[in-house]
């Protein structure tokens, strides 16, 4: 089951997608053994501590950082690997392994992050709005007005559906279970080391233009998904127009769609640790959007997932499933 692009494979990410988005990760199992993400982490914060040295020339940081980027990545694929080669044959082994995969997904839990926004900022509590927008942003949520903060949250949902959603599931399709857990070291280490930061510009550099490789083709499979659930030439349009305007190589294509296809306009100026950053507009003729432009994202992010679960079912079929 850790072949390449096998019925298998496309099988066991459907099964995961499924799990994950009926049942997420219980915030019990969190507090009793914690979380595989979470693992990942402490295996970089290691590696950081360790590591990353400040006396080092740039370059030695850089390779430093490299060589425990690829080390965190190579020990997530090899249990990934373990497991996938000890589970038995047939539908046994087929859930292990998606239950194991939707360990690795954030379909639910991006729903329900997002969602916690919507509810106070409609309401009219913009602070308890901004509180639930800091969970999944890294601006100041103190600077955010009602429209900031509905941006914030909109911008997560699009961005996190490529890296927490479509991209766990593409690696996963390729490579099984090994390239799904390669994936979320990839993803975490970025999150973790790859900013452009004093401490992790070198360190995290390997990381981070690791992270964008791996993210070229989701974040643009994302950004038609959400094109395709929307019905609206507005979406693809304004993908086509605005995505290689946004800072990331691959966000602004899941946000331009969404911004597009909701008829709001998305990321402009905002602020990180006291700083103003200049960010183009995405839809930039189109309204701020609002608590009722949060849920129409909800509603569109949930019909692009139903999509996707088409098209995993439809790939696993043209595979040979039998």
């Amino acid at each position: 089951m850790t072949g390449m692009l096998t019925a298998s494979s496309a099988g066991v990410m459907l099964a995961a997608l499924m799990i994950e988005a009926v049942f997420g990760w219980p915030d019990r199992l969190t507090r009793r053994i914690g979380h595989p993400v979470i693992w990942i982490g402490a295996l970089i914060a290691r590696a950081d501590a360790q590591a990353n040295r400040p006396y080092l020339s740039h370059r030695s940081r850089y390779l430093t950082g490299a060589a425990a980027s690829i080390a965190v990545i190579a020990v997530a694929a090899a249990i990934a690997g373990l497991i996938a080669a000890a589970v038995p044959g047939g539908w046994p082994g087929l859930v292990i392994l998606a239950l194991c995969g939707s360990s690795l997904i954030a379909a639910r839990s991006l729903y329900d992050h997002v969602a916690a926004v919507a509810a106070p900022l409609a309401a009219g509590d913009l602070a308890g709005a901004r509180a639930a927008v800091a969970r999944i942003v890294g601006r100041d949520p103190a600077l955010l007005d009602d429209a900031g903060v509905a941006r914030a949250a909109i911008e997560s949902l699009a961005e996190n559906m490529s890296d927490g959603v479509v991209a766990p599931l593409f690696w996963g399709v390729l490579f099984g279970l090994p390239g799904l857990a390669a994936y979320k070291a990839i993803n975490t280490l970025d999150s973790m080391i790859g900013h452009r930061t004093a401490r992790h510009l070198a360190f995290g550099g390997f990381a981070a233009r690791l992270d964008d490789v791996a993210n070229l083709v989701p974040a643009r499979l994302t950004g038609l998904l959400l094109a395709l659930a929307a019905l609206s030439p507005a979406a693809l349009g304004a993908m086509l127009r605005d995505a290689r305007r946004h800072r990331s190589p691959n966000a602004g294509w899941p946000e331009a769609a969404m911004a597009g296809a909701i008829g709001v306009r998305l990321s402009g100026p905002r602020a990180y640790q006291g700083r103003i950053a200049p960010e183009p507009w995405l839809n930039g003729t189109a309204p701020d959007p609002d608590a009722g432009a949060i849920r129409r994202a909800l509603g569109l992010y949930v019909r692009a997932l139903a999509i996707m679960a088409l098209a995993l079912l439809a790939l696993m079929l043209a595979l040979g499933w039998r």
